[in-house]
């Protein structure tokens, strides 16, 4: 196993809200405001079961979504301008 791997702090997001959509490639959130913050999540497993805990609560709103976001990859982005 790599050693960077193992000592590489992880960081989820989990966040959700009403979406509107024009098309399916164009969607945005319909009240920022409004924007339901889960949880940061230090594991993906822990990240998918609340992810999915806030689906489910909101199972009845068709337009109601759910995010994981990976903000561990943006937390040093990679960039050739240094």
């Amino acid at each position: 196993m790599d050693s960077t791997k193992i000592n590489q702090q992880l960081l989820h997001l989990v966040i959700g809200g009403e979406l509107l959509c024009v098309d399916p490639q164009n969607c945005e959130f319909k009240d920022l405001k409004e924007v339901d913050f889960v949880g940061a999540f230090g594991s993906y497993e822990d990240a998918r079961k609340a992810w999915k805990d806030a689906a489910q609560r909101t199972v009845d709103n068709a337009h109601m979504r759910y995010f994981i976001i990976h903000a561990h990859q943006l937390l040093e982005p990679k960039s050739d301008h240094h």
